[in-house]
């Protein structure tokens, strides 16, 4: 039975939303994060990746950088401005992307459920990623990044957040840069109540996105505690700000790969050594159908893979151990990228990129073609069921599994802590 607390959020007065909240911070490079703030002094992006504002040789990881978040906080604070709740609220966040939207509840969750694997992980995290982002939250005192929860859906709470959609005015309603529509109710205080009751029925909470965010606020908490002799187990810093979004409202998108090059084989060589393990075939399919299918840019050509059945037994896949071995990342990683083309650990390795599939696959075929890239691959979405098989078993995805679309918007809600 996980946690679930209403906050005091720091959020934009009504009508500044759209110019303060940015894309997510880890979605965007440097020189993306700089593009996207450039000429707007409240971009949240001035918080979140706040190495804009330096020399591109300034180290991003420099405690100079985290203390100008802390600054450009405070001034955009005051300059926006940025309000403070006086009560304790959960708010409604719903996203809508092509005439598709998904509602969640924006709420703060117990680390201690993180920690004790009531909200279930299915992503190992990066100390290096970890280190920032908890710098960052000590720094600021502000958890300026939002986690992203699923679960399987409770009718009654499907019904309140109808009626509260139906019956309140927004927050905040308005369509990002990118088409993707943000809008935010805050949920009367007098049905806090129902909402806490109701969420006592659900047994599991997922992490969709957002693992070192929640693995961050963990780590701070211990500093925050450390630094409270008065510690009592109640204070802000032991909660994270999420969005708990029903499961069946979701949709996860591929997360594609390309290589840096053939790991010294010419084209034909690769080509037979893939044919060894995969049906081979130059279809012209940028997207697989089906799971269990790949598609592969190569030389300008777009080529289906799939494992050929000489690797299943049963209809199960020879071999696999766990449930994430039968996942296409994974067959897709055991098969080729690591036997033929020497991707090895992906997690370290600098000769693979990962692409989210809202970018599409012509992204794939761009990177190939420039030079910079060997070869391409297009993936079938993992599915919310995938996700949440894993995460019972207590296993790990491979990296780059998922990519959730529409994201959150960092800037909208923010969660303010003390951690000294």
């Amino acid at each position: 039975m996980a946690v679930i607390r209403p906050f005091k959020a720091l959020r934009p007065e009504t009508g500044k939303a759209e110019e303060v909240a940015s894309v997510p911070y880890d979605v965007v490079s440097t020189d993306e994060a700089r593009a996207l703030a450039e000429g707007n002094p409240f971009s949240f992006l001035r918080i979140t990746r706040s190495e804009i504002e330096f020399p591109d040789e300034q180290d991003p990881y420099a405690p100079e950088i985290y203390a100008r978040a802390k600054d450009n906080l405070e001034r955009i604070r005051i300059a926006a401005p940025l309000v403070e709740e006086d009560a304790a609220s959960f708010y409604l966040y719903r996203l809508t992307m092509e005439g598709r939207s998904q509602t969640g509840i924006a709420a703060t969750f117990s680390v201690d459920d993180y920690d004790n694997d009531i909200i279930l992980k299915h992503e190992k995290t990066r100390k290096v990623k970890e280190d920032d982002r908890t710098n960052h939250i000590i720094t600021t005192g502000a958890q300026t990044g939002v986690v992203f929860l699923t679960y399987k859906g409770v009718e009654n709470i499907n019904n309140l957040t109808a009626a509260v959609m139906a019956g309140t005015a927004p927050l905040f309603d308005f369509t990002a840069p990118d088409g993707i529509r943000h809008e935010v109710w805050q949920v009367p205080l007098d049905d806090n109540g129902t909402i806490v009751e109701e969420l006592r029925k659900v047994k599991n909470l997922y992490i969709a996105d957002g693992h070192h965010r929640a693995a961050s606020a963990s780590r701070a908490r211990a500093v925050a505690r450390e630094n409270n002799p008065a510690h009592r187990g109640s204070e802000d810093y032991n909660f994270f700000i999420a969005v708990l979004f029903p499961a069946e409202e979701l949709k996860i998108l591929p997360y594609n790969r390309v290589v840096v090059d053939l790991n010294g084989n010419s084209s034909e060589q690769f080509l037979q050594k893939v044919s060894e393990h995969f049906e081979v075939s130059e279809s012209g399919k940028a997207s697989p159908s089906q799971k269990g299918d790949f598609s592969m840019f190569l030389n300008k050509k777009w080529y289906t893979l799939k494992l050929k059945p000489e690797h299943y037994e049963n209809g199960r896949l020879k071999g696999a151990e766990t449930v994430g071995d039968t996942l296409d990342v994974s067959i897709l990683q055991n098969y080729l990228l690591a036997p033929i083309l020497g991707v090895d650990d992906p997690r370290t390795s600098k000769r693979i990129d990962f692409i989210g599939g809202i970018r599409g696959t012509g992204e794939l075929e761009k990177l190939v073609n420039s030079g910079n890239f060997g070869v391409a691959f297009s993936l079938y979405p993992v599915t919310v069921e995938d996700l949440m098989k894993i995460s019972d078993a207590g296993e790990v995805m491979p990296p780059k599994s998922t990519w959730f679309e529409p994201k959150l918007r960092d800037g909208i809600l923010t969660h303010l802590i003390d951690v000294k």
